[in-house]
């Protein structure tokens, strides 16, 4: 009876440390899984948010310098063309980095209609029209302040969505710990009570001499 006792006590302090193994060995594997999501949430606000606004701050900076030229009462008809042209070119450029980043559906809608603009610019250069590619060049800066508010808010979506898997972590992390102390004080309690199983000693029956 004793020896069943003993052996019911050893099995059910084996299924608990079993289970504790269990939780944290998952516990560990989530918590990959999330390192790995922050990770890529943070590779995507580098590649697909601040490079990004980097190129909008460009495009901006070019279409200034078209509405301006176009603005121009002082400078010949073809200044003006040759100048426009070959910003329109410093754009295009541009076009073929943007492309190539992870733009959201809005983002996309926003993008089209910006190279709309651009094409109306392109279209209206070859007819001297300065007033329509003004108005155009302002559609188009317009368009990219929409993109650019996009970029500041998608930006904060990835971050929250990082420092909130970082705090899961980190609490995954806490449970991790409090079960390892769990098992050591199990491991503990089961090594003191071997040993002073063994240290007890059964007294000798008297003697009949």
């Amino acid at each position: 009876m004793k020896d069943q006792k003993k052996y019911s006590n050893k099995t059910k302090a084996a299924f608990v440390l079993l289970i504790v193994m269990l939780i944290i060995l998952l516990g560990n594997f989530n918590t990959l899984q999330n390192s790995k999501k922050v990770n890529e949430n943070i590779n995507a606000i580098y590649k697909d948010r601040l490079v990004v606004s980097q190129y909008i701050f460009q495009y901006s900076k070019q279409l200034h310098f078209i509405k301006a030229e176009a603005e121009k009462l002082d400078l010949s008809d073809n200044i003006k063309k040759n100048e426009i042209i070959h910003t329109l070119d410093v754009i295009h450029n541009i076009d073929d980095l943007y492309a190539k980043t992870v733009l959201t559906n809005k983002e996309k809608q926003y993008f089209d209609a910006f190279l709309s603009s651009c094409k109306e610019i392109n279209k209206q250069v070859s007819n001297k029209n300065w007033n329509k590619i003004a108005s155009a060049s302002g559609i188009a800066l317009k368009t990219l302040e929409s993109l650019s508010h996009i970029q500041i808010e998608e930006g904060k979506s990835k971050l929250a969505a990082a420092n909130a898997m970082y705090n899961k972590n980190n609490s995954l992390g806490q449970l991790q710990i409090a079960l390892l102390i769990i098992l050591g004080g199990i491991t503990f309690y089961l090594l003191i009570v071997k040993k002073v199983k063994k240290s007890i000693k059964i007294p000798e029956p008297p003697s009949m001499n």
